[in-house]
């Protein structure tokens, strides 16, 4: 082969490593973009929960306009996408998600008296 066939043929190598490599790039921000997604979905079904709980009497199994007694759902503690905790006060709740895939990775949101979701917090690779 000649010289200009070797430098074709290099050249080739490295653009379709480089192809690959950006490839697996795009691949991995899109899992993490996915996982996060996920994770606030459910957090949202956990403060839409919590919230009920707040307003419904102490007669039907609720908190009576308080948070303090509310807990997460056994099978709600953990699924594919993160482990959940709460730490309810009287007035607010804050929830915490650790990502199942990365550990570093998690949210944390504190849900209002109103059942508003503020304070939303990113850590890792979810910021």
């Amino acid at each position: 082969m000649g010289q200009q066939q070797l430098l074709l043929i290099i050249l080739g190598v490295i653009i379709v490593g480089i192809a690959i490599a950006v490839g697996l790039s795009l691949f991995s921000a899109q899992s993490v973009q996915s996982n996060r997604d996920a994770i606030i979905n459910d957090l949202n079904n956990l403060a839409a929960q919590a919230y009920q709980f707040r307003i419904r009497p102490t007669s039907m199994g609720g908190g009576q306009g308080d948070y303090t007694t509310f807990a997460i759902p056994s099978k709600m503690k953990t699924n594919e996408n993160a482990t959940y905790t709460s730490s309810p006060s009287q007035n607010s709740i804050v929830f915490t998600a650790v990502s199942a895939q990365n550990a570093s990775n998690s949210v944390t949101v504190t849900i209002d008296s109103n059942g508003r979701l503020a304070g939303w917090s990113y850590y890792g690779d979810f910021q």
